[in-house]
């Protein structure tokens, strides 16, 4: 009997240039093993529309005319994304992790959905949660549920999130295996 390879929690970051899929653009994302931050990937994309909301863009501060011009397609993009999490397959089985899941993941799983056929997530895209995760951990409400609370409490104050959508993969997947070690999860 072969032994069933660990679960490996991979944390996502989105940039986007609007608050849906389809009309709007994802413009980056980063994804980073948690424990394994090392194991990271990060793409910028080609806009796939000419909509966009300037306030949405400014957050990333990503020049949207040189992603026009410089950045992958879509399909190039996240074919190189598939391929990454599926050559992860030989060390353990990917799970989507972001903060919020909703956000990242739908952009995610539409662009996989879309531009690939599939994803390396799993049919319905699902995954974790962090703001979820640490609700049922401490039995606290949504309000209390802030990635910068999040921190605080862990004692993790060096991490600074910075809309970079790889740097902050990486964030997210620090934080998340400190609440797995006070979780007693991960050692």
């Amino acid at each position: 009997m072969s032994k069933k390879l660990p679960e490996l929690y991979i944390a996502t970051d989105v940039e986007a240039d609007g608050p849906i899929p389809g009309p709007y653009s994802m413009i980056s994302f980063g994804m980073a093993v948690v424990g394994k931050p090392e194991l990271c990937f990060y793409t910028e994309l080609r806009p796939i529309s000419d909509k966009f909301i300037p306030e949405a863009l400014a957050v990333s501060g990503i020049d949207r005319d040189r992603l026009l011009q410089e950045a992958p397609t879509p399909e190039e993009a996240m074919t190189a994304a598939a391929r990454w999490l599926n050559g992860l397959r030989k060390i353990g089985r990917p799970v989507f992790l972001a903060a919020p899941a909703v956000w990242d993941g739908m952009f995610i799983h539409w662009y996989f959905i879309n531009f690939t056929g599939k994803s390396p997530f799993g049919q319905t895209g699902s995954g974790i949660d962090l703001r979820s995760y640490w609700m049922g951990m401490n039995g606290c409400e949504w309000v209390e549920t802030h990635k910068g609370k999040i921190k605080y409490e862990l004692g993790i104050n060096e991490l600074l999130h910075t809309h970079h959508a790889g740097e902050d993969a990486i964030e997210l997947a620090k934080v998340f295996e400190a609440l797995l070690k006070k979780n007693h999860r991960m050692d």
